[in-house]
This record gives structure tokens, sequence and C-alpha cells, in this order.
């Protein structure tokens, strides 16, 4: 290869799973509901102090939502700050044989 030529990998969609995480399912749907907070946030042009008024969730979470710091945040936690941002969750469920990467 010269050095303007290089490979084009396509991803999964699940960049977890990419990189081999056991928990990569979780992860993406964590990291998914937390984009879904960020949305409506940015939507409604919430600041994190005006999110804790309207929702009783502490400012410092919206923070650690919007700088992607999920650590600490179930799925169903999320799914509470989504519901108390006025917004309906509905999850579709698949279960699928895991395909092996070659």
């Amino acid at each position: 290869m010269s050095g303007d030529d290089f490979e084009l990998i396509r991803g999964s969609g699940n960049i977890h799973a990419d990189f081999g995480r056991s928990d990569a399912d979780l992860l993406h749907l964590r990291a998914t509901l937390a984009a879904q907070v960020i949305g409506v946030l940015d939507d409604r042009k919430l600041t994190v102090r005006k999110a804790e008024e309207l929702t009783g969730i502490a400012a410092a979470d919206f923070s650690r939502i919007r700088r992607a710091k999920l650590s600490r945040f179930t799925v169903d936690r999320l799914i509470t700050i989504l519901n108390r941002l006025d917004q309906h969750v509905a999850v579709d469920v698949r279960v699928e044989p895991r395909v092996k990467a070659a």
C-alpha cells in the first residue's frame, strides 16, 4: 500500500461489538437511550438545570449523559428519565444467533 491507500472496513452499527465487548448489546442500548435524552434536551433547548426542575432528576445526571459518562445509568433509569421528559419509550426485542467474525 502506498501512503494514500487505505482499507475501508464497514462496522456492524455497534462499535462496542466491533471492538469485541461481551456486553456490547447493553452498551449500545444505553448509548441509544442517552442519545434520545440529549435529543430531547436539545430540541427543547433545555439546560441541565431546567431539565432538573422539570423532571426531578439531578442536573449532574443530565451533564453525565451529555458527556456520555453512562456507567452510572441502567437501561431502566434512562427510560425513566425519558418518561419524565414526556417521552414514550417503545422497545422492540429480537433475539438472533450471534454471527461470528471470520
